[in-house]
């Protein structure tokens, strides 16, 4: 049992933080409010004073999956021998022990989606992990949690030899795989118990009637508009639920981005412009969608940009016009709810996950730095 003191609390359900206390026993927070009556032998930690938030979550990450400082032999993410790869799951890369994850819990960054890469029009599942532990089974937040599909220049640059040389191309393959699911879920259906009239097992249309019946959202790399639009498209064509991945011109197409609905994760924003459909990147642009209505989630794609430095993304969000509540929002529940695991973090609410960090100065300063991170109710620094 652990109690947080003295902290003003930012609990992103109330934008005006507020003096109190936060108990937490079980791996749950259990009670919120001021002069809480604290049972013998809790663990007592005094914030003073200190800014108290919920742990910060990440909605786009490649986290555990590239080796840090390693190369080829950690590099586990994308599969590039088969441009359709929707069996993969991305768990079965993850390594809990690599260097990165620790960085990240000591940040204050307690929760992740992580995954596959883009060099394939599908990649495979996403799932939620925390980063504190040592087997990935027992760090499990939610898997699956969507599957990846990819747009714009990483699959015509990785397959442009072997049959994936134009966009067209990308869309034609993404479209085949969805029609084939729907022609092979209903022959399934149709056959009933009946295991003489199911169609031959086939493991990636398997993968994908998860998509089909909305249990999971095709997770959609995209930074161009033109491929944005080409994302919404499919996902109307088809009827599926979509989180779009990157959006690095979705500042260009505002009024589309807002019609469409669907969740926004932003990023990564850092740095210059490594490829042609980044030209226009701009820390603006979470700002511009979240004005504009639209769910937005800031992002690292680490190891883009190094995890545990997500708070700063929302800093130079801020720096360039979004609202310091709304970029609080996109690093704690936005997140949370682009991932589907809201009911377990995101927010400090009762009944949810012991994920906490108290920060010296606001998280989105260069300058202040996490004094205490607790996941799932246990101190890690």
């Amino acid at each position: 049992m652990l109690c947080i003191r003295n902290g003003i609390i930012h609990d992103m359900v109330n934008p005006e933080a507020y003096e109190g206390d936060i108990l937490m026993d079980g791996g749950k927070i259990t009670a919120i409010g001021k002069n809480l009556d604290i049972p013998e032998g809790a663990q007592v930690y005094d914030a003073d004073r200190k800014d108290v938030y919920p742990g910060f979550v990440d909605a786009h990450s490649h986290l555990g999956l590239d080796g840090y400082g390693i190369g080829f032999e950690g590099q586990d993410y994308n599969e590039r021998n088969d441009i359709c790869t929707p069996q993969l799951r991305g768990i079965d890369s993850f390594n809990p022990m690599d260097p990165s994850v620790a960085m990240a819990a000591k940040g204050g960054v307690t929760c992740v989606g992580t995954g596959p890469g883009s060099s394939n029009v599908l990649g495979g599942t996403f799932f939620a992990v925390k980063t504190a532990g040592h087997c990935v089974d027992d760090m499990i937040v939610k898997n699956p949690i969507a599957m990846k599909c990819a747009f714009g220049e990483n699959p015509k640059r990785c397959y442009k030899d072997v049959n994936n040389y134009a966009r067209m191309s990308t869309a034609s393959k993404l479209r085949e795989m969805l029609m084939r699911a729907q022609d092979y879920k209903a022959r399934k259906e149709a056959a009933g118990d009946d295991p003489l009239k199911r169609p031959a097992f086939d493991m990636k249309l398997e993968a994908m009637i998860p998509v089909l019946e909305k249990k999971i959202p095709l997770k959609a790399h995209a930074h161009q508009a033109n491929d944005i639009l080409t994302a919404i498209r499919i996902a109307k064509e088809f009827d599926v639920d979509m989180t779009l991945e990157h959006c690095t011109e979705g500042h260009l197409i505002v009024d589309e981005m807002v019609k469409a609905g669907f969740p926004c994760a932003v990023g990564p924003s850092f740095g210059n412009a490594t490829k042609v459909e980044l030209k226009n990147k701009t820390w603006e642009t979470p700002g511009i969608l979240a004005a504009a209505g639209c769910q937005v989630s800031i992002i690292t794609d680490a190891p883009v940009t190094p995890q545990q430095y997500l708070p700063l993304c929302a800093g130079f969000a801020v720096k360039a016009g979004m609202d310091p509540y709304e970029a609080l929002k996109a690093i704690t529940i936005n997140p949370a709810k682009h991932l589907g695991v809201a009911d377990r973090v995101g927010s400090l609410e009762v009944g949810k996950d012991g994920d906490v960090v108290v920060f010296e100065g606001s998280p989105m300063e260069i300058a202040s730095k996490p004094l205490l991170v607790v996941i799932n109710g246990e101190k890690i620094s």
